[in-house]
């Protein structure tokens, strides 16, 4: 059996569910189940940003989930097999992601799958099946989801291009020196500089966790378009919104990743920052391999 755990935001856990598709691709005789016990009550006491299961919220995606006692079978090891596992690596059933891309993973066959598995190269060969099993559901509010309804036809009918600014939680200091100094003012006027010189009517439409800060910043409204209409459980339905658009420009984030990823319109262009965390190595031929026919863009906006 292998057991996928699902974790974090929604982002993340979209990821991780993309491995587990992938993974059953991949190996038709094994059994492959999610683990979803991050998100139980008594889990989330001790998470400082709390989180719930998103990948409910999606119409009929199907979560086959572990029982207990299948994941104890992992988790729950005697001090000896603890000590075992340390030593002699290869003895452990639990596989933690450690590093970019694992190609490892797939030959796994009876193991706990732990990581957020951001990297492009996992799941890029089934990107037209997850477009189909993430079916957004409606807006809570009937108005609203007529706006939505109304605004992705006109993002259809133009060259449009979503960009996505988070502030928010990345501005907090234990996120910002992981996360911060990374989708810059360099970054973001390189890629939106790469949009105009192609179509000098591209228009852009703004997602962003601060408003405020976007409508000051981009106050030109011939050109961009602050988008407010989704909020609280129904922000997920701004992914829906980007994924309608013929650019989109990523913040390092994996939340807007999924706006592309689940584009699919022939004349798509997806952008994002060429790292995701301070802490990370990123090789240029590497990158460019793990996200194929992604545009690279650097903190000091050059594309690389």
């Amino acid at each position: 059996m292998i057991i996928v755990r699902i974790a974090g935001g929604l982002g993340n856990q979209m990821q991780q569910y993309a491995l587990y598709r992938k993974l059953m691709v991949a190996g038709a005789d094994r059994d492959v189940k999610l683990d979803t016990s991050w998100f139980d009550e008594s889990a989330q006491k001790g998470v400082l940003a709390k989180r719930e299961l998103e990948l409910r919220f999606f119409k009929d995606i199907p979560l086959p989930e572990c029982t207990r006692d299948e994941r104890n079978s992992f988790l729950k090891r005697s001090v000896f097999t603890k000590a075992l596992n340390k030593f002699v690596p290869g003895t452990s059933r639990i596989f933690e992601e450690s590093k970019m891309y694992h190609p490892e993973v797939f030959e796994l066959k009876d193991c706990y799958i732990e990581g957020y598995f951001a990297c492009e190269k996992y799941y890029d060969d089934i990107l037209p099946e997850l477009q189909k099993l993430f079916v957004f559901p409606s807006h809570e509010d009937e108005n609203m989801q007529r706006k939505n309804e109304e605004l992705m036809q006109k993002m259809d009918s133009e060259k449009s291009v979503s960009i996505h600014i988070r502030r928010g939680d990345y501005l907090d200091p234990e996120n910002a020196a992981l996360f911060g100094n990374i989708s810059t003012d360099e970054y973001y006027e390189r890629a939106i500089k790469y949009f105009l010189d192609k179509y000098e009517d591209a228009h852009f439409y703004i997602f962003t966790n601060d408003p405020e800060y976007a409508r000051q910043k981009y106050s030109d409204t011939d050109k961009f378009t602050v988008v407010t209409n989704n909020t609280g459980r129904n922000s997920l339905l701004d992914i829906e919104l980007m994924s309608h658009c013929m650019g989109n420009i990523c913040a390092n984030s994996t939340f807007s990743f999924w706006g592309a990823r689940l584009n699919s319109r022939s004349d798509r262009e997806f952008v994002r920052t060429f790292r995701m965390r301070n802490n990370q190595e990123c090789d240029p031929e590497k990158m460019h391999e793990y996200w194929k026919g992604w545009i690279l863009i650097d903190r000091d906006g050059k594309i690389i």
